[in-house]
């Protein structure tokens, strides 16, 4: 979905309260708690969004949309198969690392937070299995059920969005998806 045309203040706005929220999360923060911490007036956020709910729902998805462009420029550096699916789901990784142990809670405690970080499981799901698709088409990968893999690694990665994984492994949500990347790999490979 493609982004709101925006301002350049309204852009770094953004930019801001996406940095303020993933370090900080957003459960315990009001509207003017973010004003006053963005040296901004409400009536300023309220260009961004209706709501402090709306400004919540505006950052992840600006969080998510800027996550995918990157992890996809990366994919794109790559031409071995076994390369793309490590590639992709380490730069899940990466863009997953810098995210506060709070604002994931807060995000999975929020429906239309949560929603988003879903849909985007789902996507990123969906990948992977093209990207193992692919890898069988082109002979790199030995002939494998496409979509079991690719349910196997939706389950994992639901798993992991919804802090399982970490609850039983101890993992980050970044290092689980080093270690799903790992297993994948291992398990198409010829």
């Amino acid at each position: 979905m493609p982004s709101p045309r925006r301002t350049a203040r309204q852009a770094d706005l953004l930019e801001r309260l996406v940095a303020l929220l993933t370090a900080q999360g957003f459960a315990d923060l009001t509207l003017d708690d973010l004003a006053e911490r963005l040296r901004c007036s409400k009536t300023t956020l309220y260009q961004l969004a209706r709501s402090k709910q709306g400004l919540v729902v505006e950052a992840v998805k600006h969080y998510f949309r800027g996550a995918t462009e990157a992890v996809e420029k990366r994919v794109a550096q790559t031409a071995d198969p076994s390369d793309r699916v490590r590639a992709y789901l380490t730069a899940v990784a990466e863009q997953l690392r810098p995210l506060s142990r709070r604002f994931l809670d807060d995000v999975a405690d929020f429906p239309p937070a949560r929603e988003v970080y879903e849909a985007n499981t789902r996507m990123a799901a969906e990948r992977v299995r093209q990207l193992i698709a692919e890898g069988v088409s082109d002979g790199a990968f030995r002939d494998v059920h496409t979509a079991f893999v690719g349910e196997v690694a939706a389950a994992t990665m639901r798993q992991i969005q919804q802090g399982e994984l970490k609850a039983r492994t101890g993992l980050s949500d970044a290092e689980a998806y080093e270690q799903l990347a790992s297993l994948i790999v291992h398990a198409v490979s010829s």
